[in-house]
């Protein structure tokens, strides 16, 4: 099994490219069941994450081919992934494959929406919490399908189509929005979700089925409006940068110092973010097709931070800015209220001498003057990233095991860490 070793102490110089979201390029990829037409999608990140969904949908009968670049060439702007699911010949999403990734069981929607029905195993829990898929349902069934639950599968049928209605989400859900979202494009008259998600990547996928033939008002607010079409056709569009990479990337070069150019990206994705890294003493700036960030060593200013849907601080970037306050000149309270069980990565973090206490649901990060190298283990994507960071500036030799996880959601970690400066690799058994 893979391992990545770092050695730290390396401050970053240079440039690192964005890739484009994970978290919008799911979505996008299950919208191509909406459709029988090709779907193009430009700016792909290379994930596992993304080749397991690809795996899904062809499941499904989804024909997916892929446009890559040919060697030597600039590969800064993804792949092109074209979808094409002429005909669904399954609308089964059995548990073998919906257990692997969560986000598989989206295709709930779109299938329902185009075909009457839908057998979709239930996700189950998750390292980091149970997010239950109740608000999933609930949305399906005010658009008229009939639910139920049976040997750990979700069976949903709606004979005579979908149909508009009210949504009002009880608590913000990224992946609920996304779902409903889907399948109000082909019900029939209107659908207005209230309480939906505002993530951009929300807004990524609204933007692309408008492009397939959806007509949806609302976009990037908390009410959307979707009066329903008989079909959707083919577009082509490009995935949106990753902010969660941009942040990670940003809170590399602010752990380690350095000058870095984070390009294919934008401030806007991160306002919340960027406001509490300038609040810890980081020089960040918004430059031509990116964003340049900076720290000439000075101490870091302790932070006060709740995770919040956004535009409020993203969880996924929870586990990174922890990372960074474990250098912090001061006490830092990190409150975590979106998943009950995204603490994990404290105990790997204390192996390279960091000093956090939890409260509940809060962290308690005292700064160290020092952390030092040791064997930590991967809990989650997220967790295994903040690892890195931290290992960045650890004294002498830092080996996380259970790399995969990072694999799921980051492309050529290593390569673009290295290309600035930084001391890691991969170590294959």
């Amino acid at each position: 099994m893979d391992r990545i070793r770092i050695r730290g102490g390396n401050k970053l110089n240079g440039t690192i490219p964005i890739s484009g979201a994970k978290n919008a390029a799911l979505p996008l990829m299950i919208a191509s069941l909406l459709t029988d037409e090709m779907l193009r999608l430009k700016n792909m990140p290379q994930l596992a994450d993304v080749l397991l969904l690809q795996r899904i949908l062809r499941n499904h009968g989804t024909d997916t081919s892929v446009f890559g670049k040919r060697a030597g060439e600039n590969n800064e702007n993804g792949e092109t992934v074209g979808l094409m699911a002429a005909d669904i010949v399954d609308t089964v999403a059995p548990y073998n494959l919906v257990s692997k990734m969560r986000a598989s069981f989206w295709v709930l929607g779109p299938l329902l929406a185009r075909c009457g029905e839908a057998k979709v195993s239930l996700p189950g829990g998750c390292a980091i919490g149970t997010r239950p898929v109740d608000l999933f349902l609930m949305s399906m069934e005010i658009l008229g399908a009939e639910i139920d639950v049976d040997a750990g599968y979700v069976v949903a049928k709606a004979k005579n189509g979908l149909h508009g209605g009210r949504i009002v989400f009880p608590k913000v859900s990224v992946g609920a929005t996304h779902c409903a979202m889907m399948a109000a494009t082909l019900a029939k008259g209107e659908t207005v979700i209230e309480n939906a998600a505002r993530e951009p990547e929300v807004g990524d996928l609204a933007s692309c089925l408008v492009k397939m033939g959806a007509q949806i008002e609302g976009i990037g607010t908390s009410s959307l409006h979707i009066q329903g079409k008989d079909r959707l056709h083919g577009a082509e569009h490009t995935v949106l940068a990753d902010r969660i990479e941009t942040g990670t990337y940003a809170l590399a070069v602010a752990m380690t110092g350095g000058d870095v150019t984070l390009t294919g990206t934008s401030t806007q994705l991160l306002d919340a973010f960027i406001a509490k890294l300038i609040e810890a003493g980081v020089n960040v700036e918004a430059v031509d097709n990116g964003i340049q960030v900076s720290r000439n060593g000075t101490n870091l200013m302790p932070l006060s931070i709740e995770t919040q849907p956004y535009p409020g601080f993203p969880t996924d970037l929870q586990a990174q800015i922890m990372a960074l306050m474990t250098m912090a000149n001061g006490t830092s309270t990190i409150r975590e209220t979106i998943f009950e069980n995204r603490f994990m990565h404290v105990q790997e973090l204390a192996r390279l001498g960091a000093d956090i206490s939890l409260q509940g649901d809060t962290a308690l990060v005292h700064g160290v003057k020092k952390l030092h190298g040791a064997e930590v283990m991967a809990t989650d994507l997220r967790a295994s990233v903040s690892l890195v960071i931290a290992g960045l500036v650890a004294r002498g030799e830092t080996i996380l095991h259970r790399v995969y996880h990072l694999d799921r959601g980051f492309e050529s970690l290593e390569a673009k860490l290295s290309a600035c400066g930084a001391d890691i690799e991969r170590i294959s058994d």
